[in-house]
């Protein structure tokens, strides 16, 4: 892919998310990873989050963005250091918070400046204090060297045009020894050229995604083990509402993804 093409993906998925981040009501106004006439509440559920998680966090933090819930994998324990990877308006930053403690840290990294500010307004409505907000771009995290014990990420990476990049990243940031835990979407069959040339079909989450050997593969190269790609079947019945009329669920499906730095 050239440099211009993804530039132009960039800037549609940046702009189609600034829009999200403007609307009072989150997801359920726009094209993003999970479209409707649902709540963000009700879609939250769908994904995983419970309904303590739902009201644990500052309110406006839940977009209804996402495609699984990344905490349930993350085994985040007191003291950690967490990067959450297109962390939009915090939500999954406010409940890793919780987890880790005063001890420990959260560092949410997004592209979209609107997200970035509404992130950072829940921040201190609510005094989180271990949370603070960067933005910048999944394939040039404003992060230092081996310094952060986990990363999560909700249904964001498949949005890159450079998923090398992004893996590559991710395991520069890690500590030895530390581990990815992210929920994404992948595809388990070929998708048809005219989803992987829609631009709205990319923005949500669908004509990115990369198959399962293919995601196994680039994170294996960037240097992680214990690699685990787990398509999760019962996240079709949400995905097939993202694009009404398109059968999506019959090459896209939600995953579980897993992997972890040698500690030497």
């Amino acid at each position: 892919m050239s440099t211009t093409d993804s530039d132009q993906i960039r800037e549609a998925v940046r702009e189609n998310y600034g829009q999200i981040a403007e609307s009072s009501s989150g997801c359920c106004d726009t094209s993003c990873c999970t479209p409707g006439a649902q709540t963000p509440q009700l879609l939250s559920l769908q994904l995983g989050y419970s309904p303590q998680d739902l009201v644990a966090v500052p309110e406006g933090a839940n977009l209804g963005l996402g495609c699984g819930n990344p905490q349930a994998i993350a085994n985040l324990q007191p003291g950690e250091i967490v990067l959450d990877l297109g962390s939009g308006a915090g939500f999954d930053c406010f409940l890793a918070a919780r987890q880790v403690g005063p001890g420990g840290r959260v560092i949410g990294v997004d592209m979209t400046a609107q997200m970035i500010s509404k992130a950072r307004a829940n921040a201190q409505q609510d005094g989180y204090d271990n949370v603070e907000f960067r933005l910048g771009e999944i394939e040039h995290l404003p992060v230092a060297d081996a310094s952060v014990d986990v990363i999560i990420s909700n249904c964001v990476i498949n949005l890159s045009p450079d998923k090398v990049d992004v893996f590559a990243e991710a395991f520069r940031v890690l500590r030895p020894g530390g581990r990815l835990a992210v929920s994404d979407v992948v595809a388990f069959a070929k998708i048809p050229d005219e989803v992987r040339d829609d631009m709205a079909l990319l923005s949500s989450c669908i004509s990115g995604a990369e198959e399962v050997g293919v995601v196994e593969r680039l994170l294996q190269e960037a240097g992680f083990e214990q690699v685990v790609v787990a398509p999760k079947e019962e996240s079709k019945a949400f995905m097939a509402e993202w694009a009404p009329g398109a059968p999506i669920t019959d090459y896209v499906v939600s995953a579980s993804i897993e992997g972890r730095k040698p500690a030497a």
